[in-house]
């Protein structure tokens, strides 16, 4: 399984970047993956990655970016989300849309929801920075889109 370069406890599937997995002959193979976000830097380390484990199991791999529809992190699986939250990130609510917007996000430590942003921007373009007011821990929320 291939993980996700800048999230490690989750694999691309998980995170639901694979769309689609065929056998296009006898050794070789298609996988279609479409990024978090258009600009994510990832993307070309985790193509490397697919087409390096495919070989490794005797597959040719062709890697297809396919931008539409747009990624959604409705994709991501329940044990994704909970793989998050377990690493210290706050998983984004299924249903992404804006009534998600401003709602307390629930500290992945302590459950709290006494929460408050300290930047839009996390460690990477997916995550904003918060820090929980009740036990004082900073942590990543993964934005919904």
């Amino acid at each position: 399984m291939v993980p996700d370069p800048e999230i490690p406890v989750i694999n691309i599937v998980e995170l639901g970047i694979v769309r689609e997995a065929k056998i296009t002959s006898e050794n070789s193979c298609e996988v279609t993956i479409t990024p978090t976000y258009s600009a994510c830097p990832a993307m070309f380390t985790i193509e490397e990655d697919i087409i390096k484990i495919m070989k490794e199991n005797g597959w040719e791999a062709k890697v297809v970016t396919k931008m539409f529809p747009i990624w959604t992190t409705d994709w991501l699986t329940d044990e994704a989300r909970e793989k998050l939250r377990a690493y210290g990130i706050t998983p984004p609510e299924k249903g992404a849309d804006e009534h998600h917007i401003g709602k307390p996000k629930k500290c992945p430590r302590c459950g709290s929801e006494h929460t408050k942003q300290i930047s839009r921007f996390g460690s990477t373009l997916c995550k904003a920075s918060y820090q929980c007011l009740d036990c004082l821990e900073p942590f990543d929320y993964f934005k919904c889109h």
